[in-house]
């Protein structure tokens, strides 16, 4: 059984308040690990969530040492490079394609190789980095994050490789690449991302202890939870 998960919930009225908050987080912790380390490794979501995020991590050029991150992806889809349903696809149009972020420092899964190939690869990717600095995950209806899914093997003891070949995945897209959650775990900081009213199940079911994939992530400084109002109640 996974450790238990320290959960901060941050709810935010509008999803203006809850941008600006998470763009003003990332950017502060990017400027910590910089001044302490020297780099910083994120590691974003996919989905549309966290597309808001990104634009505006895009239109603050001038507030972050942008070559020293280092950009990962908890997941990918095994679809073709160029296919916009790839999860990198949204980061990489508004934001990283057309960024000041070294295209050497930006790391896709390469998940168009094959779950387990692509897995292989980008356990390789990945082997350098004790820790993550910041892990960005998004909240599926299900409860699931990255390609954790219920009913899964999610990674979470401690034997567990980091990244997984997922070949039974819900959905049109039976095969994806996914970070554990062991390896998810180890991060100084973990923020999850929930917006709008079809979350509001999912984030219920959590919020009563619930064993969902969200919450077999649990890094030793807990969990930020970022949610709109209307996915965290209905008042």
């Amino acid at each position: 059984m996974y450790p238990r998960q320290q959960k901060r919930w941050h709810i935010y009225p509008t999803a203006t308040d809850f941008e600006n908050r998470v763009v003003r987080g990332i950017l502060r912790m990017a400027w910590e690990a910089i001044a302490i380390r020297g780099v910083f490794h994120i590691v974003l979501a996919g989905g549309k969530t966290p597309e808001p995020i990104y634009r505006r991590l895009a239109a603050a050029r001038e507030e972050a040492e942008w070559r020293q991150w280092h950009v990962y992806w908890g997941d990918e889809f095994c679809l073709p490079t160029d296919d916009p349903g790839r999860n990198s696809a949204i980061a990489r149009r508004v934001w990283l394609d057309h960024g000041p972020i070294p295209a050497t420092q930006i790391h896709p899964i390469p998940a168009e190789r094959g779950p387990q190939t692509g897995a292989e690869a980008y356990a390789e990717v990945i082997a350098g980095v004790e820790e993550f600095d910041l892990v960005l995950l998004g909240l599926g209806t299900d409860g699931h994050t990255a390609a954790l899914f219920p009913g899964r093997d999610w990674g979470a003891g401690p034997a567990s490789p980091d990244v997984l070949a997922v070949t039974d995945a819900p959905g049109p897209c039976a095969e994806r690449v996914s970070l554990s959650a062991a390896r998810l775990s180890r991060s100084r900081e973990v923020i999850f991302l929930a917006t709008g009213f079809g979350k509001f199940s999912a984030v219920q079911r959590w919020r009563c202890g619930e064993p969902l994939p969200a919450a077999a992530i649990t890094p030793a400084c807990g969990v930020d939870i970022c949610v709109t109002l209307d996915a965290f109640d209905f008042a």
